[in-house]
């Protein structure tokens, strides 16, 4: 099986502009390649979204999703981040590992199947706006106004997936759970005040207590995958004079909940023994874990393929299905200058996928 041309589809994508909100380019180039294959799709929202036939309300769906969207070049980068080389063995570039890789081998994956008898629908979406939680990717795509929301047979309609694939650089391990994310802003109120004369009420020190209270705090749910619940104060800001006591205090909190709470249930619980207001900044980043009893499971183990807890984020938590999270390349690469992805990753990768799906029918 020839996949060169997807190595090539890569090159194309590393060189033309990626970053969030600005996807266009990228996806014109993945456009032209299903064009060039003879492989119908529809762009709902800037979105990609291919399906392998008719879809059937009667059978079970198994969607693979990949991002289209990269972050902004990091800092450091010794190479043009848009230049990916020319080796016959490594792609360079922004986007390349983080998630070019994925992109390029489910296409192909997708393209295999196509011309394979499968007993579910298989769909294909590619994704915009993933870094950054924006709302014209996968979140309207099960929104109120997306294809996945719309009535079976009517037109526009995608059959809401009961499995998933999220390619993200795992390595091909299965990520079998990923942990959610809720950012709180919080802010301690007092009175302001001459720090000469003892006046006021300190801000600061309302929110010190705060955060030695949310230090020693231990949530009660342990995940037998993740673990317990994370929490981290990252951020404090506070005062504009030496002698004025402070009446705002403003900090940031980090909480990388498991799957046994939901980003509501996690707020109101640290809310209940917090001073300070806690406003959180989403309610999306949700923990996700593959249940035992699904099929996504037995394919695993029937390829023995290596399973672990993923500490970082993805379009898995917006679906509501069986999922695993697995993809080439290394979650170490993602984000760094230098980014890259080895073409014998992307060529495993895609066995992987085939042998995968194969062991799910």
């Amino acid at each position: 099986m020839n996949n060169n041309d997807c190595i090539d589809l890569l090159r194309k994508l590393v060189h033309a502009p990626s970053e969030s909100f600005n996807e266009e380019a990228v996806a014109a180039w993945v456009a032209w390649w299903l064009d060039q294959n003879g492989l119908p799709y529809t762009m709902p929202q800037g979105n990609i979204v291919a399906t392998a036939t008719t879809p059937d309300p009667a059978k079970k769906t198994l969607a693979l999703v990949a991002h289209l969207d990269t972050v902004p070049p990091a800092k450091g980068y010794t190479r043009d981040p848009y230049d990916p080389g020319t080796s016959p063995d490594i792609v360079w570039g922004l986007g390349a590992n983080d998630d070019g890789g994925s992109v390029v081998a489910m296409l192909a994956t997708f393209r295999y199947f196509c011309q394979h008898h499968l007993p579910f629908n298989l769909v294909l979406m590619l994704v915009r706006e993933e870094e950054c939680g924006g709302p014209d990717g996968i979140s309207w795509l099960f929104g109120p106004h997306g294809p996945f929301s719309l009535a079976p047979g009517s037109e526009g309609w995608l059959p809401t997936p009961d499995w998933a694939i999220v390619g993200e650089p795992t390595g091909m391990k299965a990520a079998t759970s990923e942990r959610g994310l809720v950012v709180l802003d919080c802010e301690a109120v007092g009175v302001s005040g001459h720090a000469a004369r003892g006046e006021g009420v300190n801000a600061l020190y309302i929110a010190l207590d705060d955060i030695a209270k949310l230090r020693n705090y231990h949530f009660t749910q342990v995940s037998p995958e993740m673990g317990p619940v994370r929490l981290n104060a990252t951020q404090i800001s506070a005062g504009s004079a030496h002698n004025v006591i402070p009446d705002r205090c403003r900090f940031v909190v980090d909480v990388r909940p498991n799957e046994c709470y939901t980003p509501q249930e996690i707020v109101e619980e640290l809310q209940a023994i917090c001073q300070s207001r806690i406003l959180p900044r989403g309610l999306r980043n949700r923990a996700s874990a593959t249940p035992l009893h699904s099929p996504l499971r037995k394919a695993i183990a029937a390829l023995d393929i290596e399973t672990y807890s993923s500490p970082t984020t993805s379009d898995w938590t917006i679906l509501s299905c069986d999922a695993v999270k697995m993809g080439p390349g290394d979650s170490a690469r993602s984000h760094h200058a230098d980014e890259y992805i080895l073409v014998n990753e992307i060529n495993e990768a895609i066995e992987r996928y085939i042998a995968f799906i194969k062991a799910l029918i």
